[in-house]
């Protein structure tokens, strides 16, 4: 749905065009941000599977969430029936699945919040003792005794080059104005991000002229 803004808003419908309000709820929290079209397609296929399994929100269980995981890709120890994604569609990546098991937890504990299925919202609120890293991220990590864990988040994860690192023998290909290698040396030894550093190249725009803006009044 276009907002009058310009931007876009997203939500899931039944065939018949109602809208699902369960989601619709859920979804509405991230009214406005790229996050709320992310979740809306992650979920739309965990419905869609739902509906097959005949499991509604007052009935699913953490083990049903975990066979769900293990149908669109996930290692599970456990059987969870057919494949839910089959060819041309590919099995969810380590990425996506992160991104799944966050859009489910969220999607699950919004609705416990209403008073429903309070055992799922047990098995979904589970902590665990904070790393190292933890600490860092944290402002007073120094006093944590806990950090919330998501139980369907995948074990296994794939170690990843750091995103800003550029692969090696790329520097050399990217240098070829003195514009180009200021936006490298930039990125590569400042914390600045590619948006910031975009507004800061913008190109200057001058203010028009008085005669353009009387102009301008005119016409309105």
């Amino acid at each position: 749905m276009k907002r009058a803004g310009g931007g876009w808003s997203y939500t899931i419908v039944w065939p018949d065009g109602s809208v699902d309000e369960e989601a619709d709820s859920f979804l509405l929290g991230y009214d406005g941000r790229g996050t709320q079209k992310t979740y809306a397609y992650f979920l739309v296929d965990h419905m869609r599977w739902r509906a097959r399994e005949s499991l509604t929100t007052e009935a699913v269980s953490i083990r049903d969430l975990f066979r769900y995981t293990g149908a669109v890709g996930a290692r599970v120890a456990m059987p969870f029936g057919e494949p839910w994604r089959k060819p041309p569609q590919r099995p969810y990546g380590a990425s996506a699945l992160q991104i799944a098991a966050s859009c489910l937890r969220g999607f699950y504990l919004h609705q416990c919040g209403l008073g429903v299925n309070p055992e799922l919202r047990v098995a979904l609120e589970v902590s665990e003792l904070p790393t190292q890293a933890d600490r860092d991220r944290a402002l007073s990590g120094h006093v944590m005794t806990s950090v919330p864990k998501n139980p369907l988040a995948p074990r296994h994860r794939v170690s990843r080059r750091h995103p800003k690192m550029l692969l090696e023998g790329a520097r050399p290909e990217l240098l070829n104005t003195a514009r180009d290698e200021m936006v490298v040396t930039w990125l590569s030894d400042s914390s600045l991000r590619i948006g910031g550093l975009t507004g800061l190249l913008a190109p200057y725009r001058p203010a028009p002229e008085p005669d353009a803006v009387d102009g301008i009044w005119s016409l309105l």
